[in-house]
């Protein structure tokens, strides 16, 4: 596990909730810090957010040790 800041620290955020490696790559990759603190603060937030909904769908049958590298969306 590692540590998630909801809101980055570079934005203030204090609060940290525990995430999978690749999940929180997958956070970074895909938002900005400001995002992150604008629109993607929490959980549910963070899942309706398309590049991440469809890498949750993909990972979700993988075995919990699953590691892979991310990249970051074509824009």
């Amino acid at each position: 596990m590692e540590w998630h800041h909801a809101v980055p620290k570079s934005r203030g955020g204090r609060e940290t909730v525990p995430v999978h490696p690749i999940c929180h790559r997958a956070i970074h990759r895909a938002l900005s810090n400001k995002e992150l603190e604008r629109d993607f603060s929490t959980a549910l937030a963070l899942r309706t957010q398309p590049d991440l909904a469809r890498f949750i769908a993909w990972v979700a049958d993988k075995e919990p040790d699953f590691h892979a590298p991310t990249r970051r969306p074509r824009r």
